[in-house]
């Protein structure tokens, strides 16, 4: 049985913390439960007639009435902030723009870094559909990120820019307006 809008609606309410609550008791379940496990850096899932779906995609049919078309990313990057106006459809691209930079980063810009063999030169790089382009070598790391986000909007990412953090070091350090 697929899942929709009107069992939805039935089984949960919404508060705006971003938790669905239980609307009936099931077994274990109270009313007025928080519905799903919740786990620090994982999704968090409810189970509903023996599957598992995971609560952001059940909040965004809760609110708008479909299961989403596309990827639902969760704008601040925070897997467990389920709040309706953090879950935005994307591309699966766009999607993975919006990911953290890796542990090993160490510039804080997602496709800049430095090594010891470039002394005092900064390398940019973006990858694309799985292959990665270098945008060149750069005297300076506000250089390198300026490039770096030229790169971003020449592959036209729309509606990623502010969440990329090229974007987001270039607008604290009044780089761009």
């Amino acid at each position: 049985m697929n899942l929709t809008y009107k069992k939805v609606r039935k089984l949960f309410d919404y508060r705006p913390d971003g938790n669905l609550i239980w609307k009936m008791r099931k077994g274990n379940i109270m009313i007025d439960d928080v519905a799903g496990t919740h786990r620090k850096n994982y999704y968090s899932k409810i189970r509903i007639d023996n599957k598992f779906y995971v609560s952001h995609i059940i909040i965004w049919l809760w609110h708008h009435g479909y299961m989403p078309e596309c990827e639902l990313d969760h704008i601040n990057r925070v897997k467990h902030d389920n709040r309706i106006e953090n879950l935005r459809e994307a591309s699966s691209q766009c999607n993975k723009r919006n990911r953290g930079n890796f542990k090993n980063n160490k510039s804080g810009v997602k496709g800049v870094f430095t090594g010891k063999s470039w002394g005092d030169f900064w390398q940019a790089r973006i990858t694309v559909n799985g292959k990665q382009y270098n945008i060149g070598t750069h005297s300076s790391f506000d250089e390198a990120v300026l490039h770096r986000l030229a790169a971003e909007q020449c592959l036209d990412w729309d509606g990623c820019d502010s969440s990329s953090p090229a974007y987001q070091y270039a607008k604290s350090c009044g780089l761009i307006k």
